[in-house]
């Protein structure tokens, strides 16, 4: 690792570090005042509804820190980002840290000195409202630090339109390109979840699990990949018809095809939005990346893309010349 990647890694992962000591400090300092049967799910009014064991909620929570941020700094460090996107993803990490540190300190704090077997305190929404001022401030604080480290370059920032591959087609020729990806494991994700929302309703946990039929629902959409390259430019549908994303090639400016990380370039896989860019992504490997002419990006997760991205060139061509 470059001394450069290593301040950027170190950026990234000191708000999560930071959120985590100080949650571990305020449970130990705050250990004999909390019952040893904490309330830990509260319902829309603030009314505690779910109870966990006190040991059982520290192992739950402990991870959530530590995990997130080593996601992040995967992101920050191979995550293809430049420039004023790479620092949106830092002040971002300190956004979510301080949001996640607030919340679980304040679930610590209402179950202050409530007698064992009693009622737990509510969880007054206004601090929904604080956490959502913390997180801000500590983004703020964390896209000034972004100023000490320079963000990284964009390879491919001297490259033009002219420099990307292209499929020679006659005067008058119509080509098209489609491909239908996916990964195995997304409808084996989708039957566990169905079946654990199942469980918990007959449990009678229908709030939670609704919850996961949604994402259910979520994972079933985006488990496949129908990508089609033609007149109409760029149209990505998962598998449902909807929803669907289309770029004419009107919009387009050049299509490149390379090797995408799910996890640290877009956090995970699915339709995913990050600063700079927008992902339709089933699986790492290799994708169409199609820059739009507002410096914005549209990756998309597919076989033979560089078949695809080159006719993407081509007709990208064809409609700036207007034949």
């Amino acid at each position: 690792m470059t001394r450069k990647n290593l301040g950027r890694a170190t950026l990234a992962a000191l708000p999560f570090v930071l959120a985590f000591l100080i949650h571990l400090i305020l449970f130990i300092a705050l250990k004999d005042r909390l019952p040893t049967r904490l309330a830990g799910h509260f319902d829309v009014s603030g009314d505690a509804n779910g109870y966990v064991d006190r040991t059982a909620y520290v192992l739950a929570t402990a991870p959530v820190l530590p995990v997130l941020g080593a996601v992040w700094v995967l992101m920050v460090v191979r995550g293809r980002m430049y420039g004023r996107a790479h620092r949106l993803l830092n002040g971002g990490g300190w956004a979510v840290a301080a949001f996640l540190q607030y919340v679980l300190g304040a679930a610590l704090i209402v179950n202050l000195d409530t007698p064992e077997g009693g009622p737990a305190g509510s969880f007054p929404m206004w601090h929904l409202a604080v956490a959502f001022g913390v997180a801000a401030l500590a983004g703020a604080v964390g896209l000034l630090l972004t100023r000490l480290v320079p963000a990284p370059e964009d390879p491919d920032a001297g490259k033009g339109p002219a420099d990307r591959e292209r499929i020679t087609l006659a005067d008058g020729e119509v080509a098209g390109w489609a491909r239908t990806t996916g990964a195995w494991w997304t409808p084996v994700g989708a039957l566990v979840l169905a079946a654990t929302a199942t469980g918990l309703g007959y449990g009678g946990n229908w709030y939670v699990g609704t919850a996961l039929l949604v994402l259910t629902l979520l994972v079933l959409a985006f488990s496949r990949a129908h990508v089609t390259v033609d007149r109409r430019g760029l149209t990505v549908s998962g598998l449902l018809p909807w929803p669907r994303v289309q770029v004419p090639l009107e919009r387009i400016e050049s299509a490149d095809s390379r090797q995408v990380n799910a996890v640290a370039e877009f956090g995970g896989w699915g339709y995913r939005i990050r600063p700079g860019r927008t992902g339709f992504i089933v699986r790492s490997g290799e994708a169409i990346v199609a820059r739009q002419a507002n410096g914005r990006e549209l990756a998309v997760t597919v076989e033979d893309s560089a078949t695809g991205a080159a006719l993407l060139n081509t007709l990208v061509d064809r409609n700036r010349a207007g034949r």
